[in-house]
């Protein structure tokens, strides 16, 4: 019911900077995006968490990417970004982007993610 759509994936070198966009576009019934965030998987890793921003601007960075990573949202474009500074050789990732929304009139809440956008820095 609501697709999640990122961009601004890539090569970089380390200490370069990248911008990750992610958009919301429901179908159907119409949703409402509340909690928005970004995750990322390396290969053979677990999913972990990178950053989170609730619909009133609240944030939650991982220890990790503290200080070099800022997550802001559009809610008008149902819209989230991560601009990531100093990037490592360790943050070589796929990034998803992740909702959480509620039908129009509805208490439900839904969990929604992303296709992912590979994001390699080089040494």
């Amino acid at each position: 019911q609501v697709q999640l759509v990122e961009s601004g994936g890539g090569l970089v070198h380390a200490g370069g900077s990248l911008r990750l966009s992610c958009a919301g576009a429901a179908s159907g019934n119409i949703f409402r995006i509340n909690a928005m965030g970004w995750y990322r998987q390396a290969p053979g890793k677990e999913r972990e968490l990178v950053a989170t921003i609730t619909s009133s601007g609240s944030t939650n960075y991982a220890d990790s990417v503290k200080g070099r990573f800022t997550i802001s949202r559009d809610n008008a474009k149902n819209a989230v970004y991560l601009q990531m500074n100093s990037l490592k050789p360790e943050d070589t990732a796929v990034y998803y982007c992740n909702a959480y929304a509620n039908p129009l009139n509805s208490r439900t809440t839904f969990v929604y993610w992303g296709q992912g956008t590979q994001v390699t820095v080089s040494s």
